[in-house]
């Protein structure tokens, strides 16, 4: 295929050229936005390969006008940047697929594969906006891990569309911020509205979506606007929509097959016009199979889902989570920001973390504020009563692949990540050490 770099590293786009001339394409490089755009009109490639730091412009300020052009190349964004907004940006934009550096020339050969792949079916229109013209927020979920990649470059696919979205995931995971995230890549202008299904009187839940008509009902002495209503076309986000009571579920079901409802006592129908996001923590085919959950509700909420795994499958992603939490929880209670030890990390690493982020934060925070010095030694991490480190604690069966996954995981963590001394306790070489550690997708946290 003809192929375009664009990327101010001009050893990187060397090498590249190299190894993709001995594949038998043909590759021309350019090293700014500017002779990148001329590069396509006069070299007309398939694919395009578009760093985000450029010298005279943003990746991003360059996607929109190489891939609404009629050459209409598959556009790969490369990045060495941690902030995952960058891929649900470049993904909403039209990219093809978003690439982090270091970049693998076997993933550039696969991704290569999928392009040919892709072109030899029928073209579909994309719809793009100036990314320029975006307010978008900050909210971000932090982490390398290639799960959390995938989630922001879905997130920013789906952020093209209005379908209904489930996101799934253990309880601190971050379901609302991957909710909060997706709205502000459609239109952060408009509004968020999040509901708490178990956390609303069940008996008020009904008046909480759609509002009631004055005198509707004792103690209903005037008019009230309901969630569904409010939020207008922005997006309305019920978190752990499996606790939702099943009469709520038929009357929910209604609103999202005919796009309208009703306030309580009234007579007038009302458009139902955002977008529709749902999350929980259950598993939803099992409260099916229970009773406790319509199937015909579960097939129009989970047209697209979206998963967040657990803190212990990412666990490479804790020393990066701990510089910002702990900087996060200085601003939030105007104390100075200290630091981890190595032996405070290693600690960290060593847990299971049943209560995710959200019990990494708990515990960080309760670190600062015991301790009087400049860093968190490994004495001033507790963890919650009850609870044991990956090593210790009582697991549910496991495949094999798994254990020995998190067995690979554990030893390289107890020894920070030395691959020589890891293989030897493992009894292994390090080239097949190497090659679990990518097949396992395992992250290093001492980098």
């Amino acid at each position: 295929m003809k192929i375009l770099i664009i990327d101010d590293d001009q050893a990187l786009c060397r090498s590249m050229q190299v190894s993709l001339d001995l594949q038998q394409h043909e590759v021309q490089t350019t090293f700014s936005a500017q002779a990148g755009r001329e590069a396509l009109h006069s070299f007309s490639p398939e694919v395009v390969f578009l760093d985000i730091n450029l010298p005279d412009q943003s990746g991003l300020q360059t996607l929109p006008a190489l891939v609404s052009t009629d050459i209409s190349p598959a556009v790969i964004v490369m990045t060495g940047e941690s902030d995952n907004l960058i891929a649900v940006q470049a993904m909403r934009e039209g990219a093809f697929d978003y690439l982090r550096k270091p970049l693998d020339m076997d993933d550039i050969y696969a991704m290569l594969e999928r392009v040919k792949g892709n072109r030899s079916q029928p073209e579909k229109e994309v719809t793009t906006r100036s990314i320029v013209e975006a307010d978008f927020s900050q909210v971000n979920i932090v982490g390398l891990h290639p799960d959390i990649i995938d989630l922001h470059k879905k997130i920013g696919l789906l952020s093209r569309s209005t379908i209904p979205v489930l996101i799934q995931g253990e309880s601190g995971t971050g379901k609302e911020l991957a909710a909060q995230i997706l709205h502000d890549a459609r239109d952060a202008t408009q509004p968020f509205v999040a509901i708490n299904c178990s956390a609303v009187v069940p008996s008020l839940l009904e008046s909480e979506f759609f509002g009631h008509e004055r005198g509707a009902f004792t103690g209903a002495d005037q008019l009230k606007i309901g969630k569904l209503e409010y939020a207008g076309q922005g997006t309305l986000f019920l978190d752990e929509i499996g606790d939702m009571p099943l009469d709520l579920q038929g009357k929910l079901l209604r609103v999202l097959q005919e796009g309208q409802f009703v306030r309580v006592g009234g007579l007038e129908p009302i458009a139902f016009q955002a977008r529709f996001i749902s999350a929980t923590h259950w598993d939803l085919e099992k409260l099916i199979d229970g009773g406790r959950f319509r199937k015909d509700l579960f097939y129009r909420i989970a047209v697209s889902s979206l998963y967040l795994p657990p803190l212990r499958e990412r666990l490479g992603d804790i020393p990066l989570l701990v510089d910002i939490l702990l900087k996060r929880i200085s601003r939030q209670f105007d104390c100075s920001s200290p630091h981890c030890t190595k032996e405070a990390i290693a600690k960290l690493l060593s847990y299971s973390w049943p209560g995710n982020i959200r019990e990494l934060e708990n515990a960080l925070t309760r670190a600062m504020a015991l301790t009087t010095e400049k860093q968190l030694a490994a004495a001033d991490i507790c963890f919650d009563k009850g609870q044991h480190t990956i090593s210790t604690a009582t697991k549910a069966p496991v495949t094999l692949a798994e254990a020995e996954k998190l067995h690979v995981q554990t030893t390289l963590n107890q020894l920070q990540w030395n691959i020589s001394k890891t293989a030897r306790q493992l009894a292994v070489s390090p080239t097949t050490l190497r090659k679990k550690i990518t097949d396992y997708k395992l992250s290093n946290p001492w980098n």
